[in-house]
């Protein structure tokens, strides 16, 4: 029996098969000005191109999703792919998949239970920090708060009220202090003129003081969520992945640093390292909802 990952990106989609006798697996760009009916049509060919000559029929596929997506199954945002607000995501995959079961979950939520998994750890807060903050919790082996139940938005969790102002309109949510672009503009007021990725990480390597500054900030305000969700729910690990962190020297490191400074006595912050699983996260989550290693 098959079973199939998809992980679907604002600017491209992988594809994984799990069991029968070979995986297959398959990763396609898509343009950011196409529409949902054109993505869809997109996604089907190369799923039916991945999918050909397969002998065993896919029992289950699950989707890792960057998109908010209501209980009915309608898009309700997804601010990278405008078009695919009001979508009925899950008619779209039943028509794809007629004789599959299919679930869906933010990709943040899978990437974190894939971490988990690969941790081998019950209780896990995983941050994901690239373009956006995203991320999720598992507790006891399951998803938090579960995909019937939405999304954990970790990347909107309020750390500054008076901060930036973030894309969903809130001033002072991580992501708009710690995501790649927050600290790319803060890095370049502080050294005044434009940085590129390359030269932050440059910067912080030889310790400049606009790198160092630019960079703390953003790892201050990711350990004021951690030491948050610490109090609320007693996580055993802090992950710390996403491709903007993965490329920044000591990054996970000193979030670390920071969050157990702000530890209180008695109540010590859980352990917090670098992720595990780079880019592939979210698409080995979809794989293990499709396996139904997450019971929902």
């Amino acid at each position: 029996m098959t079973f199939l990952g998809i992980d679907v990106g604002g600017t491209k989609v992988a594809l994984q098969t799990d069991g029968g006798t070979t995986p297959r697996s398959a990763v396609f760009p898509w343009p950011r000005t196409s529409s949902a009916a054109d993505d869809l049509e997109t996604l089907t060919r190369n799923v039916r191109a991945l999918l050909d000559d397969t002998p065993q029929p896919v029992r289950a596929v699950g989707v890792a999703m960057p998109a908010t997506v209501g209980p009915d199954g309608l898009v309700t945002t997804w601010p990278g792919r405008p078009s695919w607000t009001g979508l009925d995501l899950r008619a779209a995959l039943r028509s794809l998949f007629p004789r599959s079961s299919v679930l869906w979950a933010d990709d943040g939520d899978l990437a974190a239970l894939a971490e988990a998994d690969e941790a081998d750890c019950q209780d896990v807060v995983y941050l994901g920090v690239g373009t956006g903050v995203g991320g999720g919790i598992v507790l006891d082996g399951r998803l938090c708060p579960g995909t019937a139940r939405g999304s954990c938005e970790v990347g909107h969790v309020i750390v500054d009220p008076r901060g930036p102002r973030c894309d969903c309109g809130r001033r002072g949510c991580v992501q708009a202090v710690a995501s790649g672009p927050a600290t790319l503009r803060r890095a370049g007021r502080l050294r005044g003129e434009p940085v590129t990725f390359a030269q932050l990480a440059d910067g912080l390597r030889h310790e400049r003081d606009w790198a160092v500054s630019a960079v703390g900030e953003s790892c201050d305000a990711l350990a004021v969520a951690i030491v948050n969700l610490n109090e609320l729910i007693r996580p055993a690990l802090v992950l710390i992945g996403g491709g903007f962190a993965d490329g920044l020297p000591g990054f996970a490191g000193t979030v670390a640093e920071r969050a157990h400074a702000l530890a209180r006595p008695g109540h010590p912050v859980a352990h917090v390292r670098a992720a595990s699983l780079g880019g592939l996260s979210s698409l080995r989550g979809a794989v293990l909802l499709a396996r139904g290693t997450h019971p929902g």
